[in-house]
């Protein structure tokens, strides 16, 4: 089955470091989409461009060491976006799409608030401007999965100690009535979700304290997508075998018949 891989790196270099590219290279990925690079163009080695012969595309942060999304894939995309039509977040580097036939593959990193009030405002910012762009990508008609570290929990099973954070940027009722209104009005799906209802199903932990050992975790990477292809999902898994960075990745299995050109 086609396979579609959602990872934040905190890091390409140290992941790869941690055997990320390795992992990678078992895997017969069909997509894999990458955030939180924290490099620049010039930083990017033929292991991070093109690693086991995929094809790699990349939106780099005008800022050193921060940020950065990318995709790789086994074919070569009929057309690639880097950016999404924001100055001020293009400048992030925080989005990448790539078109194959009808379907639409997107890595994003969406903005998070926690280090500073500032932040939380730039948070929301991103949150006005990224709407309406993915009311665009419905009307557009095409199949999407929009893979990346939204930043956000929507719900209560999503993280540990959710009664503790409702204050805590990542799961303020702003933040989860904005997913829940690209779910229920937009009309995307959270297809991890629908495949695994299960609590405790996390994607990231914080490096305080024994939070990954004692699973402490947020889900928080998510595949965001198109009713068709979100009803084409077969199988989910949170790898955690082994740990390239503070987030673990998020695969899911799609039948071929919604990726024709795998």
């Amino acid at each position: 089955m086609p396979k579609i891989i959602s990872a934040n790196l905190n890091g390409i270099r140290s992941a790869a470091r941690k055997g990320f590219f390795t992992w990678m290279g078992t895997q017969s990925a069909d997509f894999i989409c990458v955030q939180e690079l924290k490099a620049q163009a010039t930083d990017m080695t033929e292991e991070f461009l093109n690693p086991h012969g995929y094809h790699g595309h990349f939106h780099y942060a005008e800022k050193k060491g921060y940020s950065g999304t990318g995709i790789y894939s086994k074919i070569a995309p009929d057309a690639v976006k880097i950016g999404f039509g924001s100055p001020e977040f293009d400048a992030e580097g925080r989005y990448v799409r790539a078109d194959f036939g009808d379907l639409t593959i997107i890595s994003v990193y969406c903005p998070s608030g926690s280090s500073s009030p500032e932040r939380q405002e730039a948070k929301f910012r991103f949150m006005e401007l990224f709407l309406p762009h993915l009311l665009t990508l419905r009307a557009e008609g095409r199949e999407v999965v929009i893979c990346g570290d939204w930043n956000i929990a929507h719900k209560e099973i999503d993280l540990k100690n959710w009664k503790g954070n409702m204050k805590n940027s990542g799961f303020l009722p702003e933040e989860r009535a904005w997913m829940t209104k690209i779910f229920d009005e937009v009309g995307f799906v959270d297809v991890h979700r629908g495949l695994d209802p299960r609590e405790e199903q996390y994607t990231w932990w914080s490096n305080r304290g024994q939070a990954y050992a004692k699973n402490v975790g947020w889900r928080i990477d998510y595949h965001v997508a198109t009713p068709g292809i979100a009803g084409c999902a077969q199988a989910v898994s949170v790898y955690k075998d082994e740990k390239f960075s503070d987030h673990a990745p998020l695969i899911i299995d799609y039948t071929g018949k919604c990726l024709p050109t795998c």
